[in-house]
């Protein structure tokens, strides 16, 4: 049983798709298939239901992913104390939504290569209920990610610092010299918001929906930066972090709204309860830790 085919068969049970695995681990599509139908022949049973062009894992498949896991990472170990060395080095899988990844895990990310050239780091942005579930089911080694501290099943958490969300708008806009803005005043507005799923647009949607509030239309992005120039351009108003924003508001370019329910998540890690904690992913870890926390204190001076 090669381990190959078991990395292979652990992402096309995440990604459920042939194409999407082929694109990720950089084959063709026909080395996917032939090497999830060696598995399979090596088991002898199917490891996928393939109905048209959907595909499921099977019920063997489901049984299959966790023996799957712990082979792989038992050749993760085996690659680091074997031979007698615990120098951090492999490959890193590390998932984090696009806010994070780019104003919080630049400096993390320069600071680790710096220090540990050998290992080979991935990162994967993703909406943050998606990254867990990809700890939770071995695809990431870790992930940060934004919420309200919560537990999550099979997965461990840690909060880092927190991050302020704030309501922005063009200088110009008609609710830019507001003293106070509240649900009430976004009815007929134009919100543009991130994508379904996040954890700061719903909880900006439970308050307008609890005051009745009714924006005139949301227009979702995917992109944090399309966000901020549509909102530059006086398309409407949005909500976003502060690390995303904090430049333009310095330059003018934005302003931040005087929101009355002030809103705020946190930069959290998750890792698999689970996991071993290879030395180079225990040296992310520490690394992550004395890089964002202080960060917290940089922020509010």
């Amino acid at each position: 049983m090669e381990l190959r085919h078991l990395h292979t068969f652990l992402v096309v049970a995440e990604n459920l798709s042939f194409t999407r695995t082929a694109e990720t681990l950089n084959y063709a599509q026909s080395s996917i298939t032939a090497q999830i139908q060696a598995l399979e022949a090596e088991l002898g049973v199917p490891l996928f239901e393939r109905l048209g062009k959907r595909v499921r894992l099977s019920d063997a498949g489901k049984r299959m992913v966790g023996y799957a896991q712990r082979m792989i990472q038992l050749e993760e170990e085996a690659r680091v104390f074997v031979p007698g060395t615990a120098e951090p080095s492999g490959v890193l899988m590390i998932g984090a939504p696009e806010s994070l990844c780019a104003y919080r895990l630049p400096a993390v990310l320069s600071k680790y290569r710096q220090r540990y050239p050998r290992v080979q780091l991935i990162v994967r942005p993703g909406d943050c209920a998606d990254l867990r579930r990809s700890v939770a089911d071995g695809t990431l080694d870790l992930t940060f990610f934004l919420d309200q501290m919560q537990a999550f099943p099979s997965v461990q958490v840690e909060a880092l610092l927190s991050e302020r969300i704030l309501l922005v708008a063009h200088p110009e806009h008609r609710l830019a010299t507001c003293k106070t803005v509240e649900p009430s005043d976004i009815t007929g507005e134009v919100v543009l918001q991130t994508e379904a799923g996040c954890t700061y647009r719903n909880l900006f949607e439970q308050m307008l929906s609890e005051a009745g509030a009714r924006p005139e239309t949301v227009m979702e992005f995917a992109s944090i930066e399309a966000i901020k120039h549509c909102t530059m351009a006086g398309m409407g108003v949005a909500v976003l972090p502060e690390i995303a924003v904090a430049s333009e508001i310095a330059r003018g370019s934005l302003v931040a709204l005087p929101w009355v329910n002030e809103i705020s998540v946190l930069t959290q890690l998750a890792v698999h309860k689970d996991k071993w904690l290879s030395p180079a992913l225990s040296a992310f870890l520490d690394i992550a830790r004395e890089t964002i926390k202080p960060q917290a204190e940089t922020s509010r001076r």
